[in-house]
């Protein structure tokens, strides 16, 4: 390994770039299926064709390492002068390497078993048939570690986070020590012939967390009633709720929705708003549709970056007195709107005070604990009163929360069992080593707790209602916690619910190569770095992003 180390490699010569950054690009579009980024949220990823190109060219030789290869071959050929001969020969070498490299940047191309093979040969060839192993010491999302483990290497992941930790097992750690396995979901293995790679982990993944979600509903499902529509009832999309202040005119004292936009879809031939109107002293809202007398302040509605505004008295309300209620006796909220399902479309129908009622449930006793940063890099909502993380949900996502994260345990002992009937012996758990039936309960439960806390960000009072594409916009769209003052709260058992998280986990657990890699927790100023690794990594980015704070988001879960 010496002399490969010692070599030019590709990378420090030249790269098609072009390729490499338009994919790079092309890569955060919607349209990129089973990609590892659905397994879990994590800020700042890097590009998985960016990874994939610097693992390769920094372990492929640069072919002017060959000149002297080429030269002797030019010479017994003996056409024309020798150097010219192999400095050609360099050019079209470097080019062959480059064409592996832009198909190897294409996405749709992980599945190209010829076109890795080809890869992986010639990284065995530059490094004389003993590659190093990858270490990331700043792993984070995983992107570096699971482009070497797709490379064929071993692949190495530390960081100081424990979501980054657990993200990097789940995806370099745990799918090897279950490759080729069959799924043990009772009737499950015989819907096809072969489970190659991590398919059968995956496949569990489905199955279990199917009837995980099930379980739950038939438990808390009556939370969630059905919805007056025109015809008929529908099963709800999302409740439409504004948080309200208290107008400081003490001839008024209505309770004033705080509202950025009445729009709820501003689809051509769809549009969809609310209407709200003051009758003995409180407010009513009533949903209209198309673009036809649309009121005045439709777009901007009540609340802006200064303050809010009484929509019965006109009273303007200082920022400073809706952070002074809220901290001394807190914000209300008002129903507004309810999105439910069409025929094939959402349909948005005026709240009833049987859609409100069914919101007021009491908050579970069992809360995951932890008080937010008294200050944090885009954390706003501090200002007004919140404090611990619980209160970034309403009473009934808490519910549904804490739900499936007591059915997740319940899920681990009927895996368990289920393996132990399909032949697996009990052995270790999973975080002692264990590949038996113990530990691959544990696998199938890490996963859809990570789908649970998936799920929390879509499932929370600081999320917002996009009327453009008429859903939910996650509240990690940025990387802040901002204050929201109209939200929505997704039905946990209509079209956004945890089957979609369930869904892209599995997915991202077939997008692995299922080589061997290890994720610990370690601080990578003090741990130790063996001789037989090559060190790829992105270093953190000093404090753009406030990455121990915000995922604390996800780690009290």
């Amino acid at each position: 390994m010496s002399d490969a180390k010692a070599r030019k490699k590709l990378i420090e010569v030249a790269l098609p770039l072009e390729k490499i950054n338009a994919e790079s690009a092309r890569e955060k579009e919607p349209f990129t299926r089973n990609h590892p980024r659905s397994l879990h949220i994590w800020w700042a990823r890097r590009p998985l064709a960016t990874a994939r190109a610097v693992v390769f060219a920094q372990l492929v030789d640069d072919p002017s390492e060959r000149y002297e290869e080429f030269r002797e071959i030019a010479a017994e050929r003996g056409h024309g002068d020798p150097d010219d001969s192999a400095e050609q020969m360099v050019v079209a070498e470097r080019q062959r390497l480059f064409d592996i490299l832009e198909r190897l940047v294409v996405w749709e191309n992980i599945g190209d078993e010829a076109l890795y093979a080809e890869a992986r040969a010639e990284i065995l060839r530059s490094t004389d048939n003993n590659p190093p192993a990858i270490l990331d010491p700043f792993a984070g999302g995983g992107t570096i570690p699971i482009e070497a483990q797709r490379l064929g290497l071993e692949a190495h992941a530390s960081d100081l986070n424990p979501v980054a930790v657990l993200i990097n097992k789940a995806l370099i750690e745990i799918p090897p020590k279950f490759a080729s396995r069959e799924p043990v979901f009772p009737g499950a293995v015989a819907q096809r012939n072969a489970w190659p790679k991590t398919t059968g982990l995956a496949e569990d993944v489905r199955r279990y967390g199917a009837w995980m979600r099930n379980e739950v509903e038939s438990q808390i499902g009556h939370l969630f009633p059905k919805v007056k529509v025109p015809g008929g009832a529908a099963t709800a999309i999302a409740w439409i709720w504004a948080r309200t202040v208290t107008c400081p005119n003490p001839d008024c004292g209505v309770n004033v929705p705080l509202v950025r936009s009445w729009w709820l879809s501003t689809k051509k031939n769809k549009e969809a708003f609310v209407i709200p109107s003051v009758v003995d002293s409180s407010v009513r809202y009533e949903v209209h549709h198309g673009r036809q007398q649309v009121p005045k302040g439709t777009d901007i509605g009540t609340v802006g970056r200064t303050g809010a505004v009484c929509i019965s008295c006109g009273t303007g309300i200082a920022l400073d007195t809706i952070r002074e209620q809220s901290r001394s006796v807190g914000l209300g909220s008002d129903l507004v709107a309810v999105v439910a399902e069409g025929d094939r479309s959402r349909v948005y129908v005026s709240p009833s005070d049987v859609d409100a009622r069914a919101a007021d449930v009491p908050r579970p006793d069992d809360l995951p604990v932890g008080k937010l940063p008294d200050q944090a890099l885009g954390f706003r909502v501090q200002a007004y009163g919140v404090t611990e993380w619980p209160e970034l949900f309403t009473a009934r996502q808490l519910v549904t929360l804490t739900t499936y994260s007591e059915f997740v345990t319940q899920v681990r002992d009927r895996v368990r069992a289920d393996a132990a009937a399909a032949g697996l012996p009990n052995g270790e758990a999973l975080e002692s080593g264990g590949q038996g039936a113990q530990a691959y309960a544990d696998a199938v439960a890490t996963y859809l707790g990570i789908a649970v806390s998936r799920y929390a960000d879509m499932y929370n009072s600081y999320t917002s209602w996009n009327s453009t594409n008429e859903n939910i916009r996650a509240l990690f769209s940025r990387q802040s916690i901002p204050m929201v003052w109209d939200f929505p709260e997704a039905n946990p058992f209509g079209s956004i619910s945890l089957a979609g998280p369930i869904a892209a986990v599995a997915a991202s657990i077939e997008s692995v190569n299922p080589v061997a890699g290890f994720a610990t927790q370690a601080d990578a100023a003090v741990r130790e770095y063996g001789p037989d690794v090559l060190i790829s990594t992105d270093p953190p980015y000093y404090d753009n992003i406030g990455y121990s704070d915000l995922s604390d988001f996800f780690y009290v879960w």
